[in-house]
């Protein structure tokens, strides 16, 4: 188990009450940059924040996120989303991420919405669109594949 997680039983009770909060406290790279979750106002998924901090700066003349904090925003959104919406409690674990930057992404909030397009029994890919003002106008998108482990045979 990694340190924080507090069991098999912890995962699966937070996973029942849908902790996002819980989860989020285990991940201080999540925290520093600023990442939240809530459910949907319609119940259907998740839907996760960046909030503009001027730590997340990468180019100060626009002013712009750097690409690495959109990155991991998105690594973190996908992560979660896939924790809460798999069969059963497991902890993935990145095997590959592909992402687009199509927008540059400016220092105001930030939104990101996932989709699981698979889970296998080993398997899942999760797709991520982030956006600012305008859903239809995303600034990244990407595709990422984890390997679902089974939380109570957790060795790492």
């Amino acid at each position: 188990m990694p340190e924080g997680i507090h069991g098999v039983e912890w995962l699966a009770r937070t996973r029942d009450d849908r902790d996002l909060a819980a989860w989020l406290e285990l991940m201080p790279y999540a925290r520093r940059i600023g990442v939240s979750a809530q459910l949907e106002p319609q119940g259907e998924g998740l839907l996760f924040r960046l909030d503009p901090q001027s730590g997340n700066v990468g180019n100060v003349m626009l002013p712009a996120l750097h690409g690495g904090v959109v990155a991991a925003f998105m690594e973190t959104a996908a992560t979660l989303d896939l924790m809460l919406a798999s069969r059963e409690p497991r902890l993935p674990r990145i095997v590959d991420v592909s992402i687009d930057y199509l927008r540059t992404a400016r220092l105001v909030p930030t939104y990101a919405r996932c989709s699981l397009l698979r889970e296998g029994r080993r398997l899942a890919n999760v797709t991520v669109t982030a956006w600012q003002k305008d859903a239809a106008a995303p600034v990244a998108t990407a595709r990422l594949h984890f390997v679902l482990g089974d939380p109570a045979n957790h060795h790492e």
